[in-house]
Order: C-alpha cells, then structure tokens, then sequence
C-alpha cells in the first residue's frame, strides 16, 4: 500500500455513493482502507437514500433524510456513546457504512409457472395460469440489512426476485380462491383481485423491510383446449335461431345448385346438409348430444344422368341404372354424368357403376 493511500485509510473526509445510471443495487456498502473514518468527515445521502453505520457487528446510527452531514458526537449518538472517544474527537474509528437505495424499484414481472387448479362453479375443476407485475421499494432500512444485506457490499435485486416471485405467486392462489369469481368474469375483476392479493401479500414483505406499492394482474388464462370450446359456445350462441339458420343454409345450397352444370340436381343433397348441420349444432346446444336428440337424415344416393338415344335423361339412382341395364337400354358404354363430375364418361369407367353390369355379360367378341 502506498504512502498516499495509508494516509487515505486514515482519513476519509467525505462519505457518498452515486448510483450507476443501470443497475439493480439496493444495498452498498461503502469501501473504506481498514475501516477507518475521520471524526468531523462529511456524509453526504442523496434523495432516495438512506445510510446506516454498523460498527463490530452492531448496527448503531441511521440517516433516513437526504443532505450533508458532519460526523460528529451529534450526529452519531450511539457510536460515540460505544467508541468513547478517549483518544480526542479528531481520531479516526472503525466502522462500516451501508447506504440503501429507497427509491421504487418497477416492472418487476411475477407469473405462474404451473397451472393453478381451482374449483369454479361453472366448469367445476380448471387450471389458469397468471401473471403480471409488481412495484416495491425499501420502507425499513434496518430491517432490510439485517434480513438480507447482513454483510453483502453489493446487494442486487435478483438475490431476491425469485423469493418475491414465489411469495406473490402463492398469495395469489389465495386471493383467486377467496375471491370465488367465476372464470367467465374474472377479465372483469382484474381490478378487485389485485387488491386483495397486494393485502395479502405486505406483510410477508413486510417482514424484510420492504413494502409492496404495485400489483397487477395483466392475464388469467385457460388451457388451450377449453378456450376452443368456449370459442365453439360462443359461435352456437352467435349464431342463434337454429330455424332461421337452416333458412340461411337452404338458399345457400339453392345458389351453389344453379352455378353447376347439372342445375337444380344436387339441389336436394345440399339442403340435407345444411339441415343436418343445422340439426347437430341445435342438439350441441340443447344438451350436447343427448339421448333425445334426433339422428340425421339419411344420405342422399348418387344420382346419375344418362344419354340415351342423343337424349339426357335422368336422373337415376344406381338402382334404376342396374334394371335399365337389364333391359339392355343402358351400357358399359352409355355416357353418363352426377354432379361433381368434370365431364361426361362411359359408365362402364365409372367406378360406383361397377355393380350395375355385374349381372350383365359382356357384349360378344367381334359382334
């Protein structure tokens, strides 16, 4: 150690900390050569600071008000009723100094990290997940260094944001419990479970010098899978009159039936659709599927247009098709078109047509 800096240990004559513009520092405590302050040295605590002397071990004075200090007799009651100051009041004596950051320390972030299961008087059993933010400052200064800071010289926000997160997290539980809101109606009560959780929540920070003055609530949600189904719910409930619906769904299939070749045929299909959707959703709302509920209509069969004699006619189902081939007045080679089909084909390539002609022999070779 150089001669300048022993003489330095002997006498600090200004005692101070100024923050760096980005940290996370609650606590600091001020280095010193052998511990040693100069008697009448000033102490300087800025707003949003407080400093505190701890001499062998023993946490003495307190300054809790921001300004300029002389370290005297005055101003150090208790240290110099323990030091004595035999040796003249221009001595140095030993002691630590700790200054502690007051000012709100904001946006700190708390969620849950697994889902919390609650009994709801709608859905019975559901897990939501939570999470949000939170303000807090230093309220008691001595509390906090001797519940956290004890000897730490630099004392930083995470050594505590996980024990913060976990005290809030379960004190949440317990305000949503409490609170007993319906999970329908608790985007609308942000407002009242955030208060009743930061109640909850002080004394337990509280307890290490610190004081909660923030706490919100920026999401509760439900698993994905539930969220579907209410987003199912709240179609069915859009959609409302299951009568006019079929309505609705009927000129639709009207309109799709006269932008296709075949015209008004495949009229019928598309109005079974829309009443047998019509006829699902009216039971999905009515008791999900229960045992009174009715079944569909039965599937349409394929209907079939054929050319006989440069003639359309039809339209046939494959029944009909089976007797007129027995006749002889329908072929493997008679053109035939239903709704869907791209052209006109023989019926013998046509593969729902294969058992019409299995009973019909195959015209004879050469004739």
């Amino acid at each position: 150690m150089s001669i300048f800096n022993v003489f330095r240990g002997q006498f600090i004559d200004i005692i101070d900390w100024t923050e760096p513009s980005q940290n996370d520092i609650l606590a600091y405590r001020f280095p010193r050569y052998n511990n040693e302050i100069k008697m009448g040295a000033k102490l300087i605590v800025r707003e949003g600071q407080s400093a505190l002397f701890v001499n062998e071990g023993q946490l003495t004075d307190i300054f809790l008000n921001p300004g300029t200090y002389t370290l005297t007799t005055e101003n150090l009651p208790i240290l110099s009723t323990l030091k004595g100051w035999k040796y003249g009041f221009n001595s140095p004596f030993k002691a630590e100094v700790y200054f502690i950051s007051m000012r709100q320390w904001t946006d700190q972030k708390w969620g849950t990290q697994n889902p919390i299961m609650l009994r709801d008087p709608e859905f019975g059993p559901v897990r939501i997940r939570a999470f949000g933010s939170y303000a807090f400052h230093v309220s008691d200064p001595a509390t906090f260094l001797k519940q956290l800071v004890v000897t730490d010289p630099s004392f930083e926000a995470f050594e505590i944001s996980n024990q913060l997160r976990n005290t809030i997290v379960s004190r949440f539980v317990d305000a949503i419990g409490q609170a007993k809101i319906a999970a329908l109606d608790l985007a609308g009560n942000y407002d009242k479970i955030s208060k009743v959780a930061g109640e909850i929540i002080k004394p337990d920070l509280a307890g290490l010098g610190l004081a909660l003055t923030s706490f919100l609530i920026e999401n509760i949600s439900l698993p994905p899978e539930v969220e579907q189904a209410l987003d199912q719910r709240t179609k069915m409930g859009v959609l409302g009159d299951m009568s006019k619906y079929t309505q609705y769904r009927t000129a639709e299939a009207i309109g799709d039936a006269a932008k296709n070749p075949g015209g008004i045929s495949g009229l019928g299909t598309g109005i079974a659709a829309g009443q047998a959707m019509a006829e699902q959703m009216r039971g999905a709302m009515s008791g999900g599927g229960g045992g009174n509920a009715a079944p569909p209509p039965i599937p349409q069969a394929a209907a079939f247009f054929v050319a006989i004699n440069g003639q359309q006619q039809g339209p046939f189902d494959v029944g009909t098709l089976a007797a007129k081939a027995r006749e002889g007045s329908v072929t493997r080679t008679t053109l035939v078109w239903k709704q869907g089909m791209a052209n006109w084909a023989a019926a013998g390539e046509v593969g729902e047509l294969g058992g019409v002609f299995g009973s019909v022999p195959p015209p004879l070779p050469g004739g």
